[in-house]
Order: structure tokens, then sequence, then C-alpha cells
């Protein structure tokens, strides 16, 4: 990807992973223009939003403090990757996850 690429497509990839409506916030503000560096961190974004929520779901059936702040940590940190990778202008795949996320919603974007 070119700066060009980068710098027109930050603002979307940024708002990415601020929430899941953020999400689709920026798959809209997308669309018309489809720029390839948001569209990498939107697919980053939704994987990751998608997991948190399907995987918080169990962690709360543990009721278990330790558990529960080790999945926040976990997550903060993946979120936390994305956001900065997306903010330094950098298409980097969230560890673990982030090639998965890649091919699965290859299509969005």
């Amino acid at each position: 990807m070119d700066n060009q690429t980068i710098e027109e497509g930050r603002t979307t990839a940024i708002i990415s992973y601020l929430t899941i409506f953020g999400v689709v916030i920026a798959f809209f503000l997308n669309n018309e223009k489809k720029n390839s560096f948001a569209a990498f961190h939107i697919r980053q974004a939704l994987g990751l939003w998608l997991t948190f929520f399907v995987l918080g779901y169990f962690v709360g059936l543990f009721d278990n403090w330790l558990i529960t702040i080790g999945f926040w940590i976990f997550f903060g940190v993946l979120f936390l990757f994305g956001f900065m990778t997306a903010l330094t202008g950098r298409a980097q795949a969230t560890p673990i996850l982030g090639d998965l996320y890649q091919r699965i919603f290859s299509s969005l974007g």
C-alpha cells in the first residue's frame, strides 16, 4: 500500500476499532471509496468484536473473576494492538487470529 492510500483510509480504520457500531460506520464510510487500508482494518476489527462477543458469552458462564480479568486483558491487548497499527499506518494482522479474519471476511471491502 502506498502512503496516499494509508492516509486516506486511516480515519476510517481508527473508527472501526472504537465499538461494534464503529465497525458498521467504518464499513459504510469505506463503501464508496473502497480503500484497501481501511478494509484491512475493518476486517480485523469485525473479527475481534465478533470473537469478543462469542467468547464473552462463554466466559460469563464460568462466573470466575480470574477468567474474566484474563479475558478482558487478552482482548484489551488485541484491540490496542489493532488500534495502534491503524494509528501508525501499518497493515499488520492481529496476533493469533488476524490472518483468519482476513480470510473469513475477504469479501468485505
